[in-house]
């Protein structure tokens, strides 16, 4: 008996935690004048809790395991909306594949570019013998 509501206030307190910065994120998207979404706020004021380690990871573990787990169940909603949308993504089809297309080159060679900019070039373990030989 103990056992399971030692197990039931951690699920139940890792929720709480995550609800609250859910609702933090919300409340500070309304207050500021940029428009960026009170959930992904709240993933960043979770982010920031946990990596200044104010939150105790294995206080948040459970409920995050357990929303993992069951992520494939919560896209089903938005896919059966996005359907609801199907003769607008059907016209506009074209430019959804070239704006996608486009985007992820352009994300790629950037990441590249940004990439070798930071680890530069560097010697290879075995590469001076090779030419030597």
């Amino acid at each position: 008996m103990r056992n399971s509501l030692t197990v039931i206030w951690q699920f139940l307190r890792s929720f709480i935690l995550i609800y609250l910065c859910l609702y933090a994120g919300i409340a500070l998207s309304a207050v500021l004048p940029i428009a960026i979404p009170g959930s992904i706020l709240g993933m960043l004021i979770l982010f920031v809790l946990l990596s200044l380690q104010i939150l105790p990871a294995k206080w948040v573990k459970p409920g995050c395991h357990l929303l993992i787990r069951y992520m494939v169940l919560l896209f089903v909603p938005i896919g059966v909306g996005v359907m609801q949308y199907f003769d607008v993504l059907r016209a506009e089809f074209a430019p959804i594949i070239v704006s996608c297309t486009v985007s992820t080159l352009l994300v790629l060679v950037i990441v590249s570019w940004s990439s070798h900019l930071v680890h530069g070039e560097r010697k290879v373990v075995g590469e001076a013998e090779a030419d030597k030989k």
